[in-house]
């Protein structure tokens, strides 16, 4: 696993618990995706960093099988899912908690192998008390 957790990044608001659930679900994900690939390094990325609209970036890589660019948004249905004992919760229910923090969700497939699952949460307006 590596970090690239930038140190200049904006304070955001949002409720800890479910943006950890959001964290922890996505690495999760690319452990059990990495644990199905008999070959090559095992590779968990994790990097933060501030995007263009005043946002914080996070993004979770992995080198497992990754997916099809034609289930990039199928991913986050309700009840998809790629794993034999996977119940399709997890990216749905991440997804309506980055959207409630006013956020995006998304995923893309990781060069040269696997997936990256990104989100950005906006930057607070006011300063903290």
């Amino acid at each position: 696993m590596q970090t690239q957790l930038s140190g200049d990044l904006p304070l955001i608001e949002g409720d800890r618990v479910q943006l950890q659930q959001v964290l922890l679900n996505l690495m999760i994900n690319a452990l059990e995706a990495m644990s199905f690939a008999s070959d090559g390094i095992r590779d968990l990325q994790i990097q933060t960093q501030r995007a263009d609209s005043d946002c914080v970036l996070v993004s979770v890589r992995d080198s497992g099988p990754g997916f099809a660019l034609e289930n990039t948004e199928q991913v986050f249905a309700p009840f998809y899912t790629s794993k034999p004992t996977g119940l399709g919760m997890g990216l749905s229910i991440s997804r309506s908690i980055i959207d409630a923090h006013g956020g995006r969700l998304w995923a893309s497939s990781n060069q040269p192998r696997g997936a990256a699952v990104q989100f950005t949460v906006p930057a607070c307006s006011t300063s903290p008390s």
